[in-house]
């Protein structure tokens, strides 16, 4: 079993309605144990055209299933919640990213290990601070918690 970190978003439709049903369908996945969900926080988008605020939090689940096939399962949520795919910082119903994956770093075209902007958004850390502020980015060698710290001193 491995602890896994999903980031979850939302920034269109009822945005508090559509991340609890994304947990609901992560709770539905047979291999998934939803531990613990951060607190939500409305954020600012990044990039992309203009378009309404996010709704963001983190996820923490146990599961044993590896992660391309995770990655999969999120895939298949976004697409039955109605995500389209319209490219990088669009407007968008869902949005689940894993984050981390235990202590693994994975680099495959399709899936990377941990999110490569994750340390970059503070939308991100925060939820990851407040439900493990202890978790270790495997490649930078911080905790959340030192992460989220720096974030909100570059004013990230």
């Amino acid at each position: 079993m491995a602890t896994v970190y999903l980031g979850i978003g939302s920034n269109i439709g009822d945005k508090e309605a559509n991340l609890a049903r994304a947990v609901k369908y992560l709770e539905e996945i047979r291999g998934i144990d939803v531990l613990e969900t951060s607190t939500l926080y409305e954020t600012e988008p990044v990039g992309g055209p203009p378009q309404d605020k996010y709704l963001n939090g983190v996820v923490k689940v146990d599961t044993a299933i590896p992660p391309d096939r995770l990655l999969r399962e999120v895939k298949q949520i976004e697409l039955r919640m109605g995500r389209k795919q319209p490219g990088r910082n669009c407007p968008r119903i869902i949005d689940l990213d894993i984050l981390l994956y235990g202590d693994m770093v994975l680099d495959m075209e399709e899936l990377k290990i941990p999110h490569p902007r994750m340390a970059e958004r503070s939308f991100v850390l925060k939820g990851l601070a407040e439900i493990a502020p202890d978790a270790v980015h495997p490649v930078l060698g911080r905790t959340a918690s030192e992460l989220y710290g720096e974030a909100i001193k570059k004013g990230e």
